[in-house]
């Protein structure tokens, strides 16, 4: 008799396990709770004739050997020619209202434009924009290899950690002593030793805290903007969506049986090992290897039962931080979205004036309320992907940041609008014609994602990514290698190193480890 392989969960990561075991002669059946696949990176209508290209962003982190090993190209992904600029706009009352722009893939361009702005910050962005650049080969090596079994203390374990110790001491002197230097900062501090314009200083800053439960001030946000500098790459033409359609495309062509709108109600075990799955709807299958792309925290508090869960592995996840900051806002609009100071339509942008103004909509979160001035992060994939919207019309997607996820007045269908007033009237500051352009809208805060996508506290990473959940502590020493205790159970998830965002690394590491790869 065959072995018997499913995979739990249709998001990107579990698609790329599943269509890797497939192609190394596994049966695999592949569940997802919804009625459709792509977890996060779904493309969804959300007003007639509208289509949004899913709740990431950003499909610039896919990873290529995640697209050469599944032969994505083949089924189907193309990437853009060119990255989009991310445009930071100045609010209409400024009188000088040139936009400040980020070319990610042009350095030279991006330091011309910012000579207009600053002298200064157009001389220093070359050698800010270089040093990443040297930096990035370490950064994305470790990110991108198996997490070292620190707890084993074998020969194996300790040539990984020498590698990357040998990788980190190739960047030479200079350079390691940077990156031991600057990785534990807060990115406002780094950030200020380079550059004097604030709204420059914003927009490079706002990856280090995107997401996650930190404002530009917080120790180790620094280290955060490193890794999503150094897994920067080629945009997805069509956004995050386009990616899951090639996706899914592999994993048919391997042979994954898809399964949608099959919710699972409990990891069933037999003496000490994985046995079955029930689903919701009362059916049972027979298991002898599950990978689990949800969330840890969802896996083992919620479907395994209790006395089943080792108790040191209990605690630990009960630690386990998963605080949703980002509320998402997908905007059906009659026209292409115009900024201040910028003449061509807008793919990308970022709303917050400064360092410290990242900060102030930081702190009331901590205390569960709503920023007043929301820091907005806007994506219009219709620019690349016209066919999410009526010609003519566009499509864009806000990441509203520093959103709570459990509201200190509880969320209401009240505190819902407020927060789409607030979110419009901060986008009127620095579009003034948008209000008048949409025609409908979707808002869906922290506890909302959680509903709908089971992320446990509507994080979009599976797990914040602090320092002490990364790694190999993610998301716990005893199963940071894809392995559980728990004998037939992997990980393959965002909770999962190397963590979060639209990547594919840990279903492909997690998949390799099941093969013993």
């Amino acid at each position: 008799m065959s072995e018997r392989v499913v995979v739990l969960g249709g998001g990107p990561n579990g698609l790329v396990a599943a269509t890797l075991l497939a192609r190394a002669g596994k049966q695999v059946v592949l569940l997802e709770r919804r009625a459709l696949l792509g977890g996060l990176a779904a493309g969804e209508e959300f007003h007639p004739g509208f289509r949004s290209a899913g709740v990431h962003l950003d499909s610039c982190h896919l990873r290529q050997a995640v697209v050469d090993a599944l032969q994505l190209e083949q089924h189907g992904l193309r990437f853009v020619a060119r990255e989009p600029p991310i445009v930071a706009p100045a609010p209409t009352s400024v009188t000088d209202g040139r936009a400040v722009v980020r070319h990610p893939d042009d350095p030279e361009a991006t330091a011309a434009g910012l000579a207009a702005h600053s002298p200064t910050d157009g001389h220093a962005y070359p050698g800010w924009w270089q040093l990443v650049q040297r930096l990035r080969g370490v950064v994305a090596g470790v990110l991108d290899a198996p997490p070292p079994d620190v707890r084993s203390g074998s020969l194996a374990a300790l040539l990984g950690l020498a590698r990357t110790a040998l990788g980190v001491r190739r960047l030479g002197a200079r350079d390691m002593s940077e990156l031991l230097r600057v990785g534990p900062m807060c990115v406002a501090d780094w950030l200020n030793e380079w550059f004097v314009t604030d709204r420059l200083k914003a927009l490079l800053a706002l990856p280090g805290v995107a997401g996650e439960y930190l404002g530009p001030w917080s120790a180790g946000s620094t280290l955060l903007l490193l890794c999503a500098e150094a897994t920067r790459a080629r945009s997805v033409r069509g956004g995050p969506a386009a990616a899951v359609d090639a996706l899914a495309g592999a994993a048919r062509a391997a042979g994954v049986q898809l399964r949608t709108g099959a919710a699972v109600q409990r990891v069933q075990l037999s003496a000490g090992r994985v046995s079955g799955l029930r689903l919701k709807d009362g059916e049972e299958l027979p298991v002898d290897t599950l990978l689990a792309s949800c969330d840890p925290r969802h896996l083992f508090l919620d479907l395994l039962a209790k006395p089943d869960l080792p108790t040191p592995l209990e605690r630990h996840m009960r630690r386990w931080r998963t605080r949703g900051t980002t509320a998402v806002l997908h905007l059906a609009l009659d026209r292409p979205l115009r900024v201040h100071g910028w003449e061509q339509p807008v793919e990308r942008a970022v709303l917050g004036s400064d360092l410290d103004g990242l900060e102030r909509a930081f702190d009331p979160l901590k205390y569960g309320e709503l920023p007043e001035r929301p820091v907005l992060e806007v994506s219009v994939p219709s620019v690349a992907a016209p066919e999410l919207a009526p010609p003519g019309a566009a499509v864009a997607t806000v990441h509203v940041h520093f959103v709570p996820h459990t509201l200190r007045s509880g969320w209401s269908d009240l505190r819902r609008e407020e927060l789409r007033r607030r979110v419009l009237e901060t986008l009127a500051r620095y579009a003034p014609d948008l209000p008048a352009s949409v025609v409908g809208s979707e808002l869906l805060n922290p506890a909302d994602l959680e509903q709908r996508h089971g992320t446990t506290g509507g994080h979009l990473r599976h797990g914040e990514h602090a320092l002490d959940q990364l790694l190999h502590l993610r998301p716990d020493p005893e199963c940071a290698r894809y392995a559980t205790p728990i004998a037939g159970l992997w990980l393959c998830g965002s909770g999962s190193h190397p963590g979060g965002g639209l990547t594919g690394m840990p279903g492909l590491l997690a998949a390799r480890a099941v093969l013993g790869r």
